[in-house]
């Protein structure tokens, strides 16, 4: 049974591909087509999937998509109608689009389905429509190392949910209840990165970077007009300061004199205010996010909690329900936004749909399979030893593969392209260009680093990387003002040995997919002086903070990436080679790109990427390449405007 997972028309479109539930391909749109967030037809993602699984279209069994527009449209009529005459002109813009193209997509799909097939519509495989949050909470259960579990998804709004409770218990989901529009955490949080300047969903990870620069100022004034917050975490906003219900923005008048002022302008000089605006409404979001959790594991009784949706790639905030929360253990999906929907939309079908069986204790890696008994894992940290709780606590024990499921090249590809180019190159095997890297890395230089599967969601884990030193006092300033492009203000993760974590951080857990936010370690950290302490906000940048500053955020936190021998071989010797030189078991890792670009996918976009840029070295798996050896690339910075600022 071969199923294909759809997701597209609204942001992050992608396609996934599963055989006899097992995740075979995932990938967004974006990534072939160059274009940040790109929601049109997956053609190139579904194309990708079809070849990874040597199938042709008309070979699938089931193809579903991630959302029920009519239910949709059906919210967005009645939402016009309680605002009217609110919203007219939104009202005006809105109709046209739909009544030409969203109202009829299942008529649209299957017309874009059977273009790529060659075929006529009749013979298309059958077409199914999972909810929104139901593919959420799939994408999060379903892949999960857990038999049982509480799910909980939060994003800007699906059909009607916004948040959403779930119990999920072998190969069924039962929904418990939710949250509707336009009553939204991920909205109240899309809000405030419109009013910092930044671009809606796409900037609220740069909200969440931004808040630890600020003081929480604004907290209560959230609380007293914006949000009515429960003891038990749920909510209601005052609509009264918003726009998006109706308008074309996300806020209004009221809400601007609420704060003192409009919105900032994009790219405008950041203030002291909008520091202290994000860490605001970062504490109301993590107080949101802790208060729900707690509620949803008194009301269900549940030891692990699974999480969707795009709030659950606030890992500032899963770090704290790791460590705070009354749970065992958490698992969060790395493709948490849209994107994963099309994943969670053929686990549904396989799973609910089907009806097919589930056991998790397959899944677990390694010899610990062994201590595992009739795949009970939620019991098992009650009958195994700490040595071995701390190993599967600190392994890649899920069904994503590390979430490398994008497209991989051989080195026939690569020489083909490089020889195509006349770029100047050296081959050198494993054993040869691991150390050789460990000690360019530890020279200061950066490094492009490609190699194997690319990553499936908006994290790079060490397939589509650029790498360096995280002793380095200078990197965080290099990588973001002479590569990324990018704001200084934005941190960069580390990259560690699993069975280091603990010597870095203030975890004891695995985090493969960057979804945790931890403590530096206080032995590692440096004291700010008075003096330094008193520096305005993004000033505290360039004060180193620990023995790993790089990697530092203002606040002694780090965003952990774990690398695990099981789902990344050679990024792990890479780290163990470096620690072999330096002694250090850690790396800066941030995405293959340019600010605004999508992560590369292929050689090409490496090569291109690598060559606008002051990176130092570029890696092609086995393949080196040394700037300084290059045909020079014509300085031309027109380039820039290729890729719309996010």
């Amino acid at each position: 049974m071969n199923i294909l997972g759809i997701s597209a028309y609204y942001h992050d479109s992608a396609a996934a591909l599963i055989s006899n539930g097992e995740i075979i391909a995932a990938a967004q749109e974006e990534r072939f087509s160059r274009k940040k967030h790109d929601a049109r037809f997956p053609e190139n993602a579904i194309a990708y999937c079809l070849k990874q699984a040597k199938l042709e279209l008309r070979e699938i069994d089931r193809i579903v998509f991630y959302d029920k527009p009519l239910v949709k449209f059906e919210r967005l009529l009645e939402t016009y109608l309680s605002y009217a005459p609110q919203g007219f002109r939104s009202f005006l813009a809105a109709m046209p689009v739909w009544l030409k193209e969203k109202l009829y997509l299942k008529t649209l799909l299957r017309k874009e389905l059977a273009a790529m097939a060659g075929c006529k519509t009749s013979v298309l495989p059958t077409l199914l429509f999972t909810e929104h949050h139901q593919a959420h909470a799939a994408s999060a259960f379903f892949p999960s190392p857990f038999q049982k579990a509480a799910v909980l998804c939060l994003d800007g709004v699906g059909e009607w949910a916004t948040t959403s409770v779930w119990w999920g218990d072998g190969n069924s989901l039962t929904p418990q209840w939710e949250i509707d529009f336009p009553h939204s955490l991920g909205l109240l949080y899309s809000a405030f990165t419109y009013y910092t300047g930044f671009k809606v969903n796409s900037g609220e990870y740069k909200l969440m970077g931004l808040a630890p620069y600020g003081e929480p100022k604004y907290v209560d004034k959230i609380l007293t007009h914006l949000l009515d917050l429960k003891d038990d975490g749920t909510f209601r906003l005052n609509m009264t300061y918003f726009n998006y219900a109706t308008g074309l923005t996300m806020t209004n008048q009221k809400f601007d004199e609420l704060f003192g002022g409009p919105p900032r302008k994009a790219e405008g000089k950041l203030t002291q205010r909008e520091m202290d605006i994000a860490a605001s409404i970062q504490v109301v979001t993590e107080e949101v996010v802790l208060r729900l959790s707690r509620t949803v594991q008194k009301e269900l009784n549940a030891d692990y909690l699974c999480l969707a949706g795009g709030v659950a790639l606030n890992c500032v905030a899963n770090g704290r329900i790791l460590r705070e929360g009354p749970f065992k253990d958490i698992w969060i999906q790395p493709a948490a936004g849209d994107a994963g929907g099309a994943l969670g939309a053929a686990l549904a079908v396989w799973y609910e749909y089907g009806g097919q069986q589930r056991d998790v204790k397959n899944w677990v890696v390694g010899d610990l399979s062994q201590e595992i008994a009739a795949g009970e894992i939620e019991n098992f940290s009650a009958k195994a030893a700490t040595a071995t709780k701390s190993a599967v606590k600190l392994s890649c024990n899920d069904q994503m593969r590390g979430s490398y499921l994008g497209p991989r090249f051989s080195d026939a590809e690569i020489l083909e392209y490089l020889d195509g180019i006349k770029a100047s190159y050296q081959r050198l095997d494993d054993a040869e260009l691991m150390p050789r890297l460990a000690e360019i890395l530890d020279g200061g230089n950066v490094v492009g680093w490609f190699q194997g599967r690319m990553e499936f969601g908006p994290r790079a884990l060490g397939g589509r990387s650029i790498i360096g030193d995280p002793r380095n006092t200078k990197m965080q300033s290099v990588m973001n003002l002479k590569i990324k492009y990018r704001e200084s203000f934005r941190p960069f993760a580390p990259s560690v040995l699993a069975e280091r974590v603990s010597d870095y951080f203030e975890i004891d857990h695995s985090s493969p997919y960057m979804l945790l936010v931890a403590p530096v370690k206080a032995s590692l950290r440096i004291p700010m002086t008075a003096q330094q302490e008193q520096l305005f906000g993004i000033d505290k940048l360039n004060v180193p903070r620990s023995e790993i500053p790089a990697v530092t955020h203002v606040d002694y936190s780090a965003r952990v990436q774990t690398v695990h021998k099981e789902t990344n071989p050679r990024y792990y010797d890479l780290i163990y080679n470096f620690e072999q030189r330096t002694g250090c078991s850690v790396l800066v890792n941030t995405s293959f790109n340019v600010r605004g670009e999508p992560i590369v996918c292929t050689p090409e976009d490496a090569y291109r990427c690598f060559m606008r840029t002051e990176m130092d070295y570029l890696v092609l798996e086995n393949f080196l390449l040394a700037k300084s050896e290059q045909i020079p690339w014509k300085q031309d910075d027109s380039w820039k405007n290729e890729f719309e600022l996010d």
